[in-house]
């Protein structure tokens, strides 16, 4: 694979995990209610929104980062940190029955995240 066809990659798999961060955040901010539905009812709503306010700020960073061949390097850790903590939060916390296995979806997404990051380039 070339060089070039790397970092277009490494730059399309930040754009698409920045767009599904961003819109992953803005999910619970917008309509709790139906994030809830799929999710689960919460109790700390003010912890949804956190980690929501999070993923926006994380998604943001990734979409900036991506056109600019020095914010590679910043767009994956930022990209992997978050996905790799949310693969954690999910795998632990399902079996627990402390959140849905809806959840185990997004574990699967996340995993996708990390494998797709990790075949691409460091930047």
């Amino acid at each position: 694979m070339s060089r070039r066809t790397d970092r277009g990659d490494a730059d399309g798999v930040a754009v698409l995990h920045g767009v599904f961060n961003l819109l992953g955040g803005l999910w619970p901010l917008m309509h709790l209610r139906s994030f809830e539905w799929v999710f689960g009812p919460k109790t700390d709503v003010w912890l949804q929104k956190t980690t929501g306010g999070l993923l926006v700020s994380a998604g943001l960073t990734q979409l900036a980062a991506a056109p600019d061949p020095r914010g590679r390097a910043p767009a994956r850790r930022i990209g992997l940190g978050p996905a790799l903590t949310l693969l954690a939060v999910d795998l632990v916390y399902v079996p627990r029955r402390r959140i849905r296995p809806t959840y185990l979806l997004d574990a699967a997404m996340q995993t996708g995240w990390i494998t797709a990051w990790l075949r691409r380039p460091g930047g």
